[in-house]
């Protein structure tokens, strides 16, 4: 099948500027990026913007005797309908990008075959459905559609990412041959310098790097990260941080983890694939230690959940125009911090604010989130009464909620989440699966202090599914509980170590229990004070 490439590059890079002229296997990343992608014959022609800030990449080109056009900056689709003038609009086209360097002809090729039998005009690479790592990407349409998208859209976000209006009008393929490789959760682009120094290593040895086959660079690229221990993306954990901030559990031994530390904590979960880390403006430093490990490229990678301040400061008589400046305060020092322009999603700490001052906490976070401020909001609750207040208000798409092994009370929650997920997205994550770490000790007097009185006969019981499920691993007993239930999509878990990470990774990739066998895992299970489960209710350690 006859087909041109269009490879999309400019020099004007916001995280790593120039990228696309670093060089990569002895040549600049563009010019390996086009070399890959043409090696089984298409024609590739490099689109980039008639800025002068392009003009070195395309005398790059030129000496390397690669194929350019130059068009608008900011109008990427009208870049690409200008450089496939005159081509008929059956023509097919393939768009590639210029830091993406894995991508090669026989992958093109095969892409293309499957483009034609499925009939498609948009057949797209990427994500968890392809298998393959973060920039092993390609997207397949005609030149007819991108004339089209061009005459019909008028959305700075379509004519920017090329594609999005060809996907909603023709529908998004997705090309899976790869599917079962399990490597989506892998990163090969180059978007960061810490990217473009894995990249480069990966290259370091080729003596022919633009005829390196992909299957050889995947091998490679999994040998490159000892750090991704999960056969699969960990997609339903979620990193939490409090510990990053302050000297966080009931049973934490290990105190505050320094710097350093934390930038290898955050960096690893992100490489195995965790999508979520949650902080909140109470949890002492820790949003300016996340926002420290997330530097240099890393918040584009994953998304973080913060908590709204519990306003303590605010008068219980405010006028709303002072609520209003009190919440604005929060939600701009957590930006602050984390040094960013948006917060990817954003919980009030305390369910009660959803109604407190007249609702002027809420409606202060809404409008943010109209303006941009805040991508999605949500509720960190206590207790199902909180949780049923909160499934009420239809701009809430995430809740946080405690849960565990031991936790007998959310019943009448479940039944209401599965109703609000007929009319709207909803995201589920619980936290406290080890109960703060209680769970995972035998110190009565901590046991003793959580107000549980029937301590012996728990930790019993707990030891006995173990032994009979988790080769005696509690904490796997706990996690692998909560990630059985089915209405719950991610479980906070903390970390001081890395072992422990690597721990919680490794236990997030394990087969969930099926709905019999979580039945027979609770069916004699000890019943606990509610205030057990309240850790905000538990004795104090100077009392």
């Amino acid at each position: 099948m006859k087909a041109t490439l269009l490879l999309q590059a400019r020099t004007n890079s916001s995280r790593l500027p120039a990228k696309v002229l670093l060089p990569v296997g002895g040549v600049p990343l563009v010019v390996l990026a086009a070399r890959r992608a043409g090696n089984a014959g298409h024609p590739v022609k490099v689109v980039t913007s008639r800025e002068s800030s392009d003009d070195l990449l395309c005398e790059v080109l030129s000496t390397w005797g690669i194929d350019y056009f130059r068009g608008e900056l900011e109008n990427t689709l009208k870049r690409f309908v200008d450089a496939i003038e005159g081509m008929a609009d059956d023509h097919v086209i393939v768009r590639l990008t210029g830091d993406n360097v894995f991508p090669d002809g026989e992958f093109i090729d095969e892409m293309l075959q499957d483009f034609n039998q499925r009939g498609l005009a948009y057949l797209g690479c990427g994500g968890e459905l392809s298998g393959l790592p973060y920039g092993v990407s390609a997207e397949v349409t005609r030149a007819g559609c991108l004339r089209e998208a061009h005459r019909e859209t008028n959305s700075r976000f379509e004519r920017e990412h090329v594609t999005p209006w060809i996907i909603a009008r023709y529908g998004r393929c997705s090309f899976e041959r790869y599917r079962s490789l399990g490597m989506a959760h892998y990163r090969c682009t180059v978007d960061t310098l810490d990217d473009y120094l894995s990249v480069a290593r990966l290259f370091a040895h080729s003596e022919q790097p633009e005829q390196a086959s992909l299957a050889s660079l995947l091998e490679r690229l999994k040998a490159e990260s000892p750090d991704v221990v999960t056969e699969t993306p960990a997609t339903r954990m979620v990193l939490g941080t409090a510990q990053f901030g302050l000297n966080y559990g009931i049973a934490n031994s290990w105190g505050q983890p320094q710097q350093p530390l934390v930038n290898e904590l955050v960096r690893t979960a992100i490489r195995n694939g965790v999508p979520y880390l949650d902080t909140a403006r109470v949890y002492g430093d820790s949003e300016q230690v996340l926002g420290t490990a997330l530097a240099e490229g890393w918040s584009s990678r994953t998304t973080v959940i913060t908590k709204l301040s519990p306003l303590d400061d605010c008068p219980a008589d405010a006028s709303p125009e002072v609520v209003k400046a009190f919440a604005e305060r929060s939600v701009y020092q957590s930006c602050r911090m984390l040094g960013v322009a948006r917060i990817g999603a954003l919980l009030l700490h305390r369910a009660s604010h959803l109604m407190a001052w007249n609702g002027a906490v809420w409606d202060t976070v809404n409008q943010l989130k109209q303006h941009g401020i805040i991508g999605e909001l949500g509720v960190s609750v206590q207790s199902p009464e909180e949780a049923l207040m909160a499934l009420e208000k239809e701009t809430v798409s995430i809740i946080q909620l405690p849960f565990n092994i031991l936790d007998f009370r959310w019943e009448s929650v479940i039944t209401k989440i599965s109703e609000v997920r007929k009319q709207r997205q909803l995201t589920i994550h619980a936290r406290s699966a080890l109960l703060q770490g209680l769970l995972t000790t035998r110190q009565r007097d901590l046991w003793k202090r959580a107000r549980c009185s029937n301590a012996e006969q728990v930790l019993d019981w707990l030891n006995k599914q173990a032994t009979q499920r988790c080769h005696g691993d509690v904490v796997d007993l706990c996690v692998r509980y909560v990630l059985s239930q089915k209405w719950i999509d991610g479980i906070v878990m903390g970390v001081d170590t890395k072992e422990q990470l690597f721990d919680n990774l490794k236990i997030m990739g394990t087969e969930p229990w099926s709905d019999e066998q979580l039945v027979k895992v609770v069916q004699d299970r000890p019943q606990v004070p509610r205030e057990t489960l309240d850790p905000s209710s538990w004795i104090k350690a100077d009392v």
